[in-house]
């Protein structure tokens, strides 16, 4: 009975033996599991290991760290394009609305595109002439500012995580902390002020056509901490450096590890670099010219987008819309204005006899090339800045 119940008796225990005393318990069977019928045995201690214990590998922790926040973040993209491309035409009247897209002129489209791409050429172009000793190329600029727009429609606080990274970017290609300091405030505060005065220009033509707005009144005191804060930069640095340092020194004590020889030579730089700026009128021009084509070319591509749903809109009357939106749109709320741009232009340019559904289809094509395109586009430029210094060693 023993030889049918156990036909393979004689191998195991030739086997066990062959194992030593420590494969089997001394006063009976083995004390792991029964070998499978097919003849595979199980490993004993990998199964009595728990899954949860085995220790992961660095990728693999790498990956379920990147997993759950990509997860939400792609959760989160997805409900305001939702929301932005499908929920508010639907609220607008989606039929009378959707109704346009087959009659949209693809013509003004593809310019309206290019109209959006030469605003940023012009951007770099403002950084180049600006930055102008030991500047990097205009190609690497263009990534490095792309980079830090893409990072500012991302993150709320306004420019200041783009900023940030378009600092490190500028340090990480030959350009010192202080000219990476001045360039950024000098585009982002001096862009601003050039926004403001094109705004005012035209709210000066619109007032008495379409009267007053009491959205305008936000829009001043915006431009008033604005050009405040602009003014007092420009005499902090050129008539008041013993007060900037004084004041730069008070925070640097109060961070470990950095010199105070550090907040000197950077007021200092700085200051040099803004007396260098004002007094060489061709470049402040220059930076003028190039600022002002960036918000024209900008607002041009709204423009275009419009008149690819059937409306031509007064540009004085596009120049007010525009530039409520922007400057509203720096009050640090949500990433590159969302929904702060797309609520005022709409309801603006309705106010201005646009119709509803053209306002709607131009402005939501119009940020989908401003405000969306240039996430990818940003990320795209910055792994490319990255991969550079390993394609330079490999040539070399």
């Amino acid at each position: 009975m023993s030889d049918n119940n156990h036909p393979d008796e004689g191998n195991q225990n030739s086997d066990l033996s062959s194992r030593g005393p420590n494969s089997a318990h001394p006063s009976g069977p083995p004390s792991g599991p029964k070998p499978a019928e097919g003849g595979d045995q199980a490993d004993p201690h990998r199964l009595s290991t728990p899954a949860e214990h085995i220790p992961l590998s660095p990728l693999r922790r790498f990956l379920h760290l990147l997993i759950s926040p990509l997860r939400h973040g792609i959760t989160l993209f997805v409900i305001v394009l939702v929301v932005e491309y499908i929920v508010l035409p639907e609220l607008a009247g989606a039929k009378g609305t959707l109704s346009l897209l087959g009659k949209v002129n693809v013509i003004y489209l593809i310019f309206g595109i290019l109209s959006e791409a030469a605003a940023l050429v012009a951007y770099t172009q403002l950084t180049h002439v600006v930055l102008s000793r030991n500047s990097p190329s205009r190609s690497t600029l263009f990534r490095i500012n792309t980079s830090a727009l893409a990072v500012s429609h991302i993150l709320p606080g306004g420019t200041a995580p783009g900023t940030a990274v378009g600092y490190r970017l500028l340090v990480e290609n030959n350009v010192t902390g202080s000219d990476a300091g001045f360039i950024l405030a000098t585009q982002g505060i001096g862009s601003a002020v050039v926004l403001n005065v094109l705004f005012w220009a035209a709210l000066v033509v619109s007032i008495p056509l379409h009267g007053f707005n009491p959205l305008y009144w936000i829009a001043a005191l915006v431009t008033a901490i604005l050009m405040a804060a602009f003014a007092g930069l420009v005499l902090l640095l050129t008539k008041g450096q013993e007060h900037a340092e004084k004041w730069l020194l008070s925070i640097t004590d109060r961070i470990p590890l950095l010199k105070k020889k550090l907040a000197h030579d950077l007021v200092h730089r700085m200051a040099d670099r803004v007396d260098a700026l004002l007094s060489n009128k061709s470049i402040l021009r220059r930076a003028i010219v190039w600022a002002v084509a960036n918000w024209l070319l900008d607002g041009a591509s709204l423009w275009i987008f419009l008149a690819a749903f059937g409306k031509f809109v007064s540009p004085i009357n596009l120049l007010v819309a525009y530039g409520l939106a922007n400057i509203l749109a720096a009050i640090p709320v949500t990433p590159g204005g969302l929904g702060i741009v797309e609520g005022i232009l709409i309801t603006t340019l309705i106010g201005f006899a646009t119709p509803k559904g053209v306002a709607i289809l131009g402005v939501l094509t119009y940020r989908l090339f401003n405000f969306w395109l240039p996430i990818p586009l940003g990320g795209i430029c910055y792994l490319s800045l990255k991969l550079e210094p390993y394609k330079k060693s490999k040539n070399s």
